[in-house]
């Protein structure tokens, strides 16, 4: 087998589509940083426009620029893609998409601006497809396995603190000036071993399988800590927020969750996890402190993104057991929850223990939803189904196995944090 295309000979490529096209050629990789860009010599400069000189001077395209391409579905096609201006976006002059792929992949695009003499029926286009196919080539075979971004995800999620660096500049050599942004890591559980994770498809930067991450976390009906695999997706967030919107990440929850079987789908639950993007005065990412507890700063970019995902799978295991957060849950939503995800398992609390007995099982009930409606005892009667007197009656049989009084504040709220987490540890 030869040997893969090296590094200067993409400009030979560019150049090679410039002059046959006529027109300025740019190689981006998919993470839109600049690769080799063709001179204008011969060109009517007329067709040059600020996002393209911008490019060049600083090596990637600006953010607004690159969501207006990829909303013309560059990251899925395997042919050349027009894209008209968008003076708004800071597009001036129309662009041809040739996606440079490699093993069903996009790994970069090359960008022809489009002075209204091209269109994707061109009949040089095939030739000109051709070379972006060596190129996407190129850029597959340069990528070492251990850099590619499901692999380097994988490793990054699963490396003991002690390989972190390592695993965190492995990150950021696949995916390159990305893991500057804020991004959301999504966990979808149980996945099946044989199901496709699919592979990366904007906003989604990587996706993998990975192990059942405990988090003190049981499933229904698991013997013990939940050990069944996860999907792990990790999602580019836009940047033009101060709190970046979650929904690209729900979107790809939801692509996710649409590729499985009825029954793995209707038995899958999600969590999503957001982590910060690198500040421009900490390019590291050492900003703050190693992740702790929920409230407590964490490392921006690629090293908070292993305390991002053990969130993910804690919001997915408080999904599983608490019905109405739905089949998809935020970290950041969660409450109380948050809290209780962090506590070891163990056996119950001892004021509960009788109460969490199977024959005791609506008594327990009625309790926590009594706690959930915050003693209303009209809205408990309804959501049980029973007459308020039937429900004074259980709530002094709660006191008498406890030794609570639900009169009191405190005693309540031990009550109310020992049936959650004795449900969320599948004591119940």
């Amino acid at each position: 087998m030869s040997d893969p295309l090296r590094d200067e000979d993409h400009q030979a490529l560019v150049d090679e589509i410039s002059r046959l096209l006529r027109t300025p050629a740019t190689l981006e990789a998919r993470d839109f940083s600049l690769i080799a860009f063709a001179s204008h010599s011969g060109v009517d400069e007329t067709v040059v426009d600020p996002v393209r000189t911008r490019t060049i001077l600083s090596r990637s395209s600006p953010a607004e620029v690159r969501r207006w391409f990829e909303g013309f579905g560059i990251t899925r096609a395997t042919g050349p893609v027009r894209i008209p201006a968008d003076p708004a976006a800071g597009v001036i002059t129309g662009r041809i998409c040739l996606p440079a792929r490699h093993r069903g992949v996009v790994r970069g695009y090359v960008w022809l601006l489009d002075d209204g003499s091209l269109s994707p029926e061109d009949p040089r286009m095939p030739a000109a497809m051709a070379i972006a196919a060596r190129i996407g080539a190129s850029l597959g075979a340069r990528a070492r396995p251990g850099a590619r971004p499901a692999e380097a995800l994988r490793r990054l999620l699963t490396a003991p603190r002690a390989a972190r660096p390592g695993a965190v500049a492995a990150v950021t050599e696949a995916l390159g000036t990305v893991v500057e942004g804020p991004v959301a890591l999504v966990a979808v559980r149980p996945w099946p071993l044989d199901a496709d994770p699919a592979g990366p498809v904007a906003p989604v930067l990587a996706a993998t399988v990975l192990p059942g991450s405990g988090n003190g976390i049981r499933l229904p009906g698991d013997p013990g800590t939940d050990t069944r695999p996860a999907l792990a997706l990790l999602v580019r967030l836009r940047e033009h927020r101060a709190e970046p919107s979650t929904a690209p990440a729900r979107e790809a929850v939801e692509a996710a969750m649409g590729r499985l079987p009825e029954p793995e789908r209707r038995a899958a639950r999600a969590g999503i996890a957001t982590c910060r993007g690198v500040p421009a005065a900490d390019p590291a990412g050492t900003d703050s402190r190693e992740a702790g507890p929920g409230w407590e700063p964490d490392p921006a970019g690629p090293a908070g993104w292993p305390a991002a995902w053990r969130r993910a799978v804690a919001a997915a295991g408080v999904a599983t057991v608490e019905s109405r957060e739905g089949p998809v849950a935020e970290w950041s939503a969660l409450g109380a929850h948050r809290l209780l995800t962090s506590l070891p398992p163990g056996p119950p609390d001892p004021a509960v223990r009788d109460l969490l007995r199977p024959a005791h099982r609506e008594l327990a009930r009625t309790a926590e939803v009594w706690l959930d409606l915050a003693g209303r005892a009209g809205d408990t009667a309804r959501e049980l189904g029973i007459h308020r007197q039937t429900l004074y009656y259980r709530l002094s049989r709660v006191e008498e196995l406890t030794g609570l009084r639900v009169a009191d504040g405190r005693d309540r709220l031990l009550l109310h944090m020992a049936l959650k987490a004795a449900r969320l540890h599948g004591a119940t």
